[in-house]
């Protein structure tokens, strides 16, 4: 490969097809479904190495600390986080890692991809791209086809020019996009092999989707450029700006610029690939045994048939017996139980608990802050019992609250706690109370990670009900900032 290839990853998605483990608050991107690694960390190792630039990540600000830390564990450097003040779909976000891209090396190669596919053969996956990369320098927009298995319908789909032996990963002109189709036409699109499946993955030049924003959505590319030429930084992050941001359409890249080109190219890819877009395919990705039956977590199948069973808690056994074709995923605060057919309805079940303002719709009982995170054991009327989490050399800001005085007592580690005007080192078995309205900080000064018991007292215990001071993250004031 002659032209190095720059990675843009768009981590912005919520993910509600897999919920209950899938949500707003820490969607599918960020959770380890198919290894050891999430699969946000398993697309940036994929797109890692010789031949390959750091990373672009466009991302949404709640997301902007576990970007990095996720990538710090892999040792990946990052060329820039662009924050985007609200989801806008597709096109807008690689507009903006087009016009970051270009001003830092005018004309480079960039490789879009979501951040939450898995594609097992990375090696085969680099064959693609490395035929891809003459034609994308070339001037044209490269897109890459999955080769089908099945009569999908989740997925839109493309259509080839001319037959492919095997479908190789040699360009070729790209005849047209399909929608989604029904079964019927899916069934047809797959027999007549002459159509891949739309990965929304794609390879072109900084100048070549520039110049194709400009001719086939130039309010877009207009209102984009504004929001980043106006960008601030903040830390090691692009914050997009939000005024003109909050002008652009919803608009994804197809709809705006790939299906209005003429100087498509797409590249058959036949190799395992999965967008987990829901239980099902989560179900279809984990191997199941000889009865179709997946077990994850601490769960167990006894005499079931094609099902899913998965649990994330080792205080807590989901166990299944004589169930077919059922998807069942057990979280402490959360279970859902569907037919492995209506796996792309989980949506609605999202829908329906965000209109019973059910916090469970978007939010985990685990909540990541830059310096660790925390979880909710007990919640009572005037009483909150947390397991609160903080990373060796990390500190929670300098913050008072209004209406809650709180206990620590460390179980783990040494902190170091600041209470008005006294500073103290509180360790393992020892503890400390925060009077209602003292201003406080909590640092874990060790090289262990540091865990405490935290007892909260008072007649409003919201996460809102904290004012900073300093912040070592900038988060600015409210729950999170």
């Amino acid at each position: 490969m002659t032209n190095t290839i720059h990675p843009v990853l768009l981590c912005g998605g919520s993910g509600t097809r897999l919920w209950p483990l899938s949500r707003k608050s820490y969607p599918k991107q960020f959770a380890k479904l198919t290894g050891d690694e999430s699969l946000y960390q398993a697309s940036a190792l994929r797109l890692s190495g010789e031949g390959f630039g750091a990373p672009t990540v466009v991302t949404a600000s709640d997301f902007r600390f576990i970007v990095i830390e996720q990538l710090a564990a892999l040792e990946i450097p990052l060329a820039d986080i662009l924050i985007e003040p609200a989801p806008k779909n597709t096109a807008p976000a690689v507009c903006a890692a087009a016009l970051a891209l270009e001003a830092r090396n005018p004309g480079a190669l960039m490789l879009v991809a979501p951040s939450d596919h898995v594609i097992p053969d990375g090696p085969r996956f680099h064959s693609a791209i490395h035929a891809a990369a003459p034609a994308a320098m070339s001037g044209q927009l490269v897109t890459f086809g999955i080769r089908p298995d099945r009569p999908e319908t989740g997925y839109g789909w493309l259509e080839l020019s001319t037959p492919t032996a095997d479908f190789d990963p040699a360009p070729q002109p790209l005849k047209n996009f399909v929608e989604k189709p029904d079964q019927e036409k899916a069934q047809a699109l797959l027999d007549g092999g002459m159509h891949l499946w739309n990965a929304g993955i794609f390879l072109f030049s900084t100048t070549t989707i520039l110049e194709a924003f400009a001719a086939h959505a130039p309010e877009v590319l207009e209102i984009t450029r504004k929001a980043f030429e106006a960008s601030e930084a903040d830390l090691s992050f692009t914050r997009l700006e939000p005024k003109a941001w909050s002008e652009l359409p919803d608009i994804s890249i197809d709809y705006a610029v790939m299906e209005r080109a003429s100087n498509l190219t797409v590249v058959p890819y036949a190799g395992s690939w999965s967008d987990l877009g829901d239980w099902h395919s989560v179900w279809r990705e984990a191997g199941a045994d000889e009865t179709g039956t997946v077990t994850a977590g601490p769960s167990t199948a006894i005499d079931c048939e094609n099902t899913l069973l998965q649990a994330t808690s080792e205080a807590q056994q989901l166990v299944g017996i004589g169930v077919k074709d059922l998807i069942a995923v057990a979280m402490p605060d959360a279970v859902l139980v569907a037919h492995k057919d209506r796996a792309q309805d989980v949506k609605n079940a999202v829908a329906a608990l965000k209109n019973k303002k059910v916090p469970q719709a978007d939010t985990l009982p685990r909540d990541y802050r830059p310096w660790g995170w925390y979880e909710s054991l007990v919640i009572g009327p005037r009483f909150q019992v947390k397991r609160i989490v903080v990373y060796p050399g990390a500190s929670l800001s300098l913050q008072s609250h209004n209406h809650r005085a709180e206990h620590w007592v460390v179980v783990e580690g040494t902190a170091k706690v600041t209470i008005d005007e006294r500073v103290e080192l509180v360790s393992e078995n020892q503890s400390v109370y925060i009077p209602l309205g003292a201003v406080h900080r909590m640092e874990n000064p060790g090289k262990v990670t540091l865990t405490l018991i935290e007892v909260q007292t008072g007649s409003y215990l919201g996460e809102d009900d904290i004012i900073r001071y300093e912040d070592i993250y900038a988060r600015g004031q409210g729950a999170k900032g």
